[in-house]
């Protein structure tokens, strides 16, 4: 199916303070987008309402032509989600996080699960409250990835971590992007790992996506290996100094 993910429109607020102000999106299959936003832009509930747990004020949002809140078991089993910050019981383990997650998902790969956790040397009898930050996330990703998900979603999944186990990361993640297959949302602010894994940028700013598109279209003459990091930061500055624009609906 084309229709991977289709929004259009979305508003959302709280406590009378906009966020998502009439933001359109829509995914290209097998692709990579990562949503570039400084923090605050709204990124992060985004990917709250594309995954089912906020109901927008109006707009409408498909997943494979299905609404979130109205067909959320069915939407959540063909989506990977990453989080910010793991959002697990304290007291659990990695290996009961696993086990408890396997009947929910009719693709879950026990054996891919294994062959993750013994890359990322993710420590299965320790609890999440005994994991460092790194850690922790490496066990998300190993829960996103493990039911192979037709669509992943990360929401700024190496903030925080330290350069070694950021390395281990993002080498984990370009690795498993790296046939085509699965449509990628990244939601980040951290240029150089949009650099690495970007096939398309969008920009979101003030709750809008204000630039978006192939990532050699959107960078211009910056758009040499070399030059991508700072043509993103130079993207990053123009598109939110810019007054918003009105999207296309591709990105």
């Amino acid at each position: 199916m084309n229709d991977v993910l289709t929004v259009k429109g979305l508003e959302l607020g709280f406590r009378r303070q906009a966020v998502l102000r009439g933001l359109d999106l829509q995914l290209v299959p097998g692709k990579v987008t990562v949503l570039l936003g400084a923090n605050g832009a709204g990124k992060s509930t985004l990917l709250r309402v594309l995954l089912g747990v906020l109901r927008p004020a109006s707009g409408s949002v498909r997943l494979f032509g299905l609404d979130p809140l109205r067909a959320h078991r069915a939407v959540l089993q063909r989506v990977g989600y990453v989080p910010d910050t793991p959002d697990v019981y304290p007291w659990m383990k990695p290996a009961e996080l696993f086990a408890f997650l396997r009947p929910h998902y009719p693709t879950w790969n026990a054996e891919r699960c294994e062959q993750l956790c013994e890359r990322l040397a993710v420590p299965l009898q320790t609890k999440f409250a005994a994991l460092s930050r790194g850690q922790g996330m490496k066990v998300m990703l190993v829960a996103a990835l493990a039911s192979e998900p037709e669509l992943l979603l990360l929401d700024e999944p190496f903030a925080g971590l330290d350069p070694l186990v950021r390395e281990e990361v993002l080498q984990c993640v370009v690795t498993e992007l790296r046939d085509g297959e699965r449509t990628v949302l990244c939601a980040t602010h951290e240029l150089e790992i949009a650099a690495r894994i970007a096939d398309r940028i969008a920009v979101m700013h003030d709750g809008r996506i204000v630039r978006h598109g192939a990532l050699a279209e959107v960078l211009g003459a910056d758009g040499e290996a070399a030059q991508i990091p700072s043509g993103l930061h130079r993207l990053l500055a123009e598109a939110t100094a810019a007054a918003p624009i009105a999207p296309e609906v591709a990105v």
